[in-house]
């Protein structure tokens, strides 16, 4: 990572030694980037969250009817998944493009992208209407929402550090990350809004107005992201004559264990969530005799206090070690996971709150952190490829297939129990890829050596 004033490299990594000049970081600029990043992060999280919530509605139903309502449920989170499976394709290919011609154009690009899928789902007539083409157009929309989110976060992320100080990548990276509750908030209250409506309306029209509304929502983000200019690091880069003919060669050839290990240190930040919103949603309605509109609203609270805690999870990566700092964010997920199944469990309404309120807090504060660690860890010249690989296939094999995985375990078992212990592995494994990924003697791009301050 280059910084804003010369630095030794001592070690000889330093991917821009050879730039002609470093970049410079202007606060005033990098607050209106961070900024950036987070507007148009929380249109494409609200575009892609508001298809899993109607994946544990409304969907089974309307493009899988003949299926039992298990099986149709089934089939809906795997059409939810399909998005997943779609976004390392977007974030190899934007990736490709970002890191050779600029984050700028990439982003743009992949936000329309968005909104087009968001947009054709809103429109798309049900089985009822045309048989089977309904399901196979639906998973085509979804594949093209995994694409466009599969290049929009390593974008957004990059916009936002790539302009911020040496001091404060990870506090800035947090900018990006915050659009995920913020856009998952808004899509819960977009369909808690909608539970005034009959079971019968809703199920005739009322599930597509989010979907529709969205094509506001993308045209205000498209806007501002056209305001702003190319990152200094990528100038930087350009100018040193850095980029690769192709990056995702350099990134599996130099740089393949610091990508496996950020697939599983990216897991906790990403899959707890789908399980403890998209699964418990359907769970919650399905098994436990909470109404629609009830649950929405545990899940509606939980994402406010999400959206308020998650940005100290950055700030406490930036003020001490981070090793230290992930070991203290996440190892309360261990009791505090548990014990949100089992306050949900009890069928009150107030105890659900509480305890998907507390759980809320590990996961979302070490996703905060966790973007801008991971970009640390590549050069400039192939980062965009390099985290975008990392998370996207993480995302696919890990996030996307949560909720279907969880329900698998909860039809065969008839029990809860195994979908905790399957979101306790995913925190483990986290913790520990992320320790390794931050040992102080890995080889890493000397920004790094910033977030290993404390370590003898």
């Amino acid at each position: 990572m280059t910084s804003s004033a010369p630095t030794a490299d001592p070690g000889g990594s330093d991917p821009n030694r050879n730039a002609a000049e470093p970049p410079r970081h202007d606060v005033r600029q990098a607050r209106r980037a961070g900024v950036t990043a987070f507007v148009g992060t929380t249109i494409e999280w609200f575009d892609f969250y508001i298809y899993g919530t109607a994946s544990a509605l409304v969907l089974g139903r309307l493009f899988f009817p003949d299926a039992s309502p298990a099986v149709g449920t089934l089939a809906a989170f795997a059409t939810f998944a399909v998005g997943f499976i779609a976004r390392p394709l977007g974030g190899v290919v934007f990736g490709h493009f970002g890191d050779k011609f600029g984050r700028k154009n990439a982003v743009i690009v992949t936000l329309a992208l968005m909104g087009a899928g968001t947009v054709g789902v809103g429109l798309l007539p049900t089985y009822a209407t045309i048989g089977v083409w309904a399901p196979i157009l639906l998973v085509l929309l979804r594949v093209l929402q995994g694409v466009a989110m599969g290049g929009e976060w390593g974008g957004a992320v990059l916009i936002a550090t790539e302009f911020a100080p040496q001091d404060k990548k990870v506090l800035y990276g947090a900018f990006a990350q915050q659009g995920s509750p913020v856009g998952n908030l808004l899509a819960t209250m977009a369909f808690l809004g909608l539970s005034v409506l009959s079971d019968s309306v809703f199920e005739s029209w009322g599930w597509r107005i989010p979907f529709l509304g969205s094509a506001v929502l993308v045209a205000v983000a498209l806007y501002i992201r056209l305001t702003i200019s190319e990152t200094p690091e990528m100038r930087t880069a350009v100018q040193a004559q850095e980029r690769n003919r192709i990056p995702i060669v350099e990134v599996l050839r130099a740089h393949s264990g610091k990508v496996l290990l950020g697939i599983g240190a990216v897991v906790a930040g990403v899959a707890i969530t789908y399980i403890k919103t998209t699964f418990a949603l359907s769970w919650a309605t399905a098994d436990l005799g909470y109404g629609r509109s009830e649950f929405l609203l545990v899940v509606t609270i939980s994402l406010v206090v999400q959206v308020i805690v998650q940005p100290f999870g950055a700030v406490l990566a930036t003020r001490m070690n981070p090793r230290r700092a992930v070991a203290i964010i996440l190892l309360p997920e261990l009791v505090l996971l548990p014990m949100m199944f089992l306050l949900v469990k009890t069928g009150s309404l107030t105890l659900a709150i509480i305890g998907m309120a507390l759980a809320t807090a590990p996961h979302s504060m070490y996703y905060s952190a966790l973007a801008g660690i991971l970009a640390q860890r590549f050069p400039t010249h192939i980062r965009y490829t390099g985290i975008s690989l990392a998370y996207q296939v993480s995302t696919a094999i890990f996030a996307g297939t949560a909720p279907m995985v969880s329900q698998f375990l909860l039809t065969r078992s008839g029990s809860i129990w195994p979908v905790v212990a399957l979101g306790l592995g995913y925190v483990l494994l986290s913790l520990i890829c992320m320790r390794v990924l931050l040992r102080p003697d890995r080889e890493t791009a000397p920004a790094s050596a910033r977030l290993e301050p404390a370590v003898a």
